[in-house]
């Protein structure tokens, strides 16, 4: 194996699992339970990183905001959950605080 080869080998294998972390892979595998915007005002972010947590603000989501979230199958980070917003569909992150009322629509 080359030096090179080497180093492109190590770097995936340090960067590859990072990537993955930030990336919720039970959204595809499980539908979210429909739920909605408990507080007030919710920022909705477009990614979490572990590091220095959520990145990215996407908008702001108001109370009664249909939104998805099923609880033990998309994660919660810091007290981030992976949400789904039914709105434009697509994902990201919001505080676990802020989602309730499940199955009420």
């Amino acid at each position: 194996m080359t030096p090179r080869r080497r180093t492109l080998t190590a770097v995936s294998a340090l960067v590859l699992p990072a990537v993955l972390a930030l990336v919720p892979s039970a959204q595809a595998d499980v539908p979210p339970e429909h739920a909605i915007i408990t507080c007030q005002s919710a920022s909705f972010y477009a990614n979490y990183d572990s590091a220095s947590g959520p990145v990215g603000l996407v908008r702001t989501l108001t109370y009664g905001k249909k939104i998805g979230h099923t609880p033990g199958a998309h994660p919660v980070y810091n007290g981030w959950a992976a949400t789904f917003d039914y709105g434009p569909n697509d994902w990201g992150y919001v505080r676990i605080e802020c989602i309730g009322g499940y199955d009420s629509w």
